[in-house]
């Protein structure tokens, strides 16, 4: 399986608050492929957010478009996106008015993040990690599989999709916010009342690389115990290597499903990497491909 596609995902800066240019990606990604696909979805946009309905939908993909990222403050100060992971001599990339940048963070002794830049970078500039692509027999490595790995999955399963809703959503990773409005509308409009949160997890103590994708029973939030016992279920039935993930922290899309006033079941389905948030971001190809495989599977079950 080639993951050419996904390397140009993490090729693109979107962090939260800049996802238009990944979601007007996907626009022309839709205009020049659906004619490969074995459905043509609706489309609605919201902001920066995009939903593809496939026929009639009776299961809901969740899958964010943002990343991590940082903005300059005054003096080369850098503010977080979300919570990146950093350390001295971290490359970033972006552009201002006085173009291009590229440029390593430098830490102070009193832990504030500066970037060290032969000029003063123009205030609120958005600012990424500079990918460095890495494949290998078994891996890939770079920034943003969190989630540009999870917005892969998504779009291998549109090319089969017959009957579901694709739901890009922004600000993930700082704070949330759109999920309740996309929810509200899909459930009002076609009466969708279960989702799947197609993103990726953490590997841990108990969440091994290679092992196989990741059902996750609770993060910081808790999906309802009968729609979860649905999902293991049938991941049992389908033979997909699968690991079972407990945690007691984190969340994602569902999380902000769980906080919102609509009624919508939902399950966070996806790969574990290593060095979350991170410059080097690691994942098994063979989990990625469980990924799609248990996702094919599921959408058609449910």
């Amino acid at each position: 399986m080639s993951f050419e596609l996904l390397q140009d995902l993490c090729g693109i800066p979107a962090p939260s608050g800049s996802e238009s240019v990944l979601s007007q990606w996907l626009s022309h990604y839709l205009t020049t492929h659906v004619h490969t696909w074995r459905q043509f979805p609706k489309t609605y946009i919201f902001q920066d957010c995009l939903i593809w309905i496939f026929g009639e939908p009776r299961t809901a993909i969740f899958t964010h478009l943002d990343s991590t990222g940082f903005t300059v403050g005054y003096q080369n100060e850098l503010i977080p996106i979300g919570s990146p992971e950093y350390e001295n001599g971290t490359i970033l990339v972006g552009q201002d008015k006085k173009g291009k940048i590229e440029a390593k963070i430098r830490i102070n002794e009193q832990e504030r993040i500066f970037l060290e830049a032969d000029r003063e970078i123009e205030r609120g500039t958005t600012l990424t990690f500079k990918p460095f692509w890495y494949e290998s027999k078994n891996i890939l490595r770079c920034c943003y599989m969190d989630n540009r790995a999870g917005l892969w999955v998504t779009l291998r399963l549109c090319e089969k999709l017959k009957n579901g809703a694709v739901v890009f959503s922004c600000y993930e990773e700082h704070g949330g916010g759109t999920v309740g409005f996309l929810a509200n509308f899909i459930q009002k409009k076609y009466g969708i009342q279960q989702s799947l949160i197609c993103d990726i997890t953490w590997a841990t103590s108990g969440i091994k690389l290679g092992k196989g994708v990741v059902i996750s029973m609770r993060d910081r939030f808790i999906p309802r115990r009968k729609y979860l016992d649905t999902i293991i279920s049938l991941a049992v039935k389908s033979g997909i290597p699968f690991q079972l993930e407990v945690e007691s922290d984190g969340g994602s899309d569902g999380s902000e499903i769980q906080r919102s006033p609509i009624l919508m079941d939902w399950c966070f389905v996806g790969a574990p990497e290593e060095n979350v948030h991170a410059h080097n971001e690691t994942i098994y190809k063979k989990d990625l491909i469980n990924m799609v495989e248990i996702y094919e599977y599921l959408i058609d079950a449910l």
